[in-house]
């Protein structure tokens, strides 16, 4: 037996053996009449469904249509109805939201409200980014970014600042009521709380699927209508999660959140920070892994080519054994890793280095879309001559990929406008790249060679990025 307990808005809630993808959209709108939290892309891609979800580590602003109710033990749900104080008062999003205009159809509104408390919440001022995963298509951004800043003018209020203090909710979902059954059938899901309690459980169901962040396998659920059985839920295991720094390497654990890596990682590698808060939106950062960024083998994962580039290691377990290998080794083809059944990614590794790691993710929008491509550099160039170089991409072949023989071009040679010029060509003998929806295989190849281009300019001081360039 499975049991699942959390907070909804401040009302403690338990079940028994949930189905393991029942997502909890669906359980809000249909099990419990909250239908305030709307179902647009069903993807995790327009923020319709935004809900604040607090949990040990903070508060965050997730996506209810790719959340499984087994990800929610132990943390606090609150759903738009629940962002009213108890005397009725609305929070100060929402009287924003009012005060400027900022709601027309509406059916936008409760997922940019939770959003935005969220936002208000942990005292942010980037609104732009916050915003970046919720569409609205009637109203327009302006008078939702003006509430935003209006709000930001306003304490939190106490009832919600207590109301997120996770000492004090534990308490309460302890509290709770006796569980209810949900009518589960399928095997219920498998919750550990260590790795090794992983390690053996699936090492004993190899068949099994892990869930983590479920920003991937969630739309194996509601996209594909795949059944998933059995089912892992990750996300808990603490001692999988994480960013260790020490004198010689930075080590990320499977479980460490991209939000999470994103703070981490910005005062060693700003470039490849800079690439993870385009990955996705706030509410999918918040809940996606590096583990599962890695093993899943995707051709277009932002993350790999930057991590190749660094010279990572991927960690893996099976069991009580180990073992290390190359992370630009982990990916034989399209849709194949090196990973045994009833192996898991660990952790991902790389050595402390001088930060000449620069990173360029094209995609047709700005924010939160895929790659057509992704390029990431690391050039060491020593008394005026390239000596290391480490060159990798997403989206140029079937896995992340180096491109080892333009990295022969340049070794040896001086880092000057000539040796990038003479070192374009090799891009055709690393890549034949496809075409496909979001770019053809010649556009791939060119902007491939420009941004060698752009990485030498932008190391001679000149400013390539959009976001500072002037006119």
């Amino acid at each position: 037996m499975t049991e699942i307990a959390f907070l909804l808005n401040g009302t403690p809630v338990r079940l028994t053996d949930p189905p393991a993808t029942a997502t909890l959209l669906d359980w809000l709108r249909d099990g419990q009449g909250l239908t305030a939290t709307k179902e647009g892309c069903n993807e995790g891609d327009c923020g319709a469904c935004t809900v604040m979800v607090t949990d040990r580590h903070g508060t965050h602003a997730l996506n209810a249509c790719i959340l499984f109710l087994p990800q929610l033990q132990g943390k606090a749900v609150r759903t738009v109805e629940g962002l009213t104080a108890p005397d009725g008062t609305p929070h100060p999003v929402q009287q924003a939201m009012i005060d400027h205009h900022g709601s027309q159809c509406g059916f936008c509104t409760p997922g940019f409200i939770a959003m935005m408390a969220v936002h208000h919440l942990m005292g942010e001022s980037d609104h732009d980014t916050a915003l970046a995963g919720n569409l609205c298509r009637c109203t327009g951004y302006a008078p939702i970014a003006r509430a935003a800043e209006a709000a930001a003018r306003h304490p939190v209020p106490d009832w919600l600042q207590k109301a997120t203090d996770p000492a004090l909710f534990a308490l309460q979902i302890s509290r709770g009521e006796s569980a209810q059954p949900t009518g589960g059938s399928a095997p219920h899901p498998f919750i550990p709380q260590t790795a090794d309690d992983l390690a053996h459980w699936y090492a004993a169901h190899p068949e099994a699927t892990l869930i983590a962040g479920a920003t991937d396998v969630g739309l194996w659920v509601t996209k594909h209508l795949r059944t998933l059985s059995p089912t892992a839920f990750i996300a808990g295991i603490d001692d999988l999660r994480g960013v260790t720094v020490t004198e010689s390497e930075i080590r990320i654990g499977a479980t460490t959140t991209l939000a999470e890596l994103h703070r981490a990682i910005a005062p060693h590698h700003a470039g490849f920070a800079e690439l993870i808060r385009r990955y996705g939106s706030t509410q999918v950062r918040a809940a996606a892994t590096i583990g599962g960024n890695i093993a899943n083998g995707s051709p277009i994962g932002d993350a790999p080519p930057a991590l190749i580039t660094l010279g990572a290691t991927l960690h893996l377990r099976k069991g009580d054994s180990r073992r290390s290998l190359p992370l630009e080794d982990f990916f034989f083809a399209y849709g194949q890793q090196d990973r045994a059944p009833g192996e898991f990614v660990e952790a991902v590794s790389f050595p402390r280095q001088p930060d000449r790691l620069r990173c360029y993710k094209i995609s047709k929008r700005f924010d939160q879309d895929i790659s057509a491509l992704c390029g990431c550099f690391n050039i060491t160039v020593t008394d005026g001559l390239v000596t290391e170089a480490r060159i990798a991409f997403g989206g140029m072949a079937g896995t992340p990929k180096r491109a080892l023989a333009v990295e022969l071009e340049l070794l040896g040679n001086p880092w000057t406008q000539e040796t990038v010029t003479a070192a374009l060509p090799a891009f055709a003998e690393d890549f034949q790249p496809i075409d496909d929806m979001r770019a053809s295989a010649a556009y791939r190849l060119q902007t491939a060679r420009n941004l060698l281009q752009r990485y030498f300019l932008q190391d001679q001081g000149i400013a390539t990025d959009v976001l500072a360039v002037t006119p």
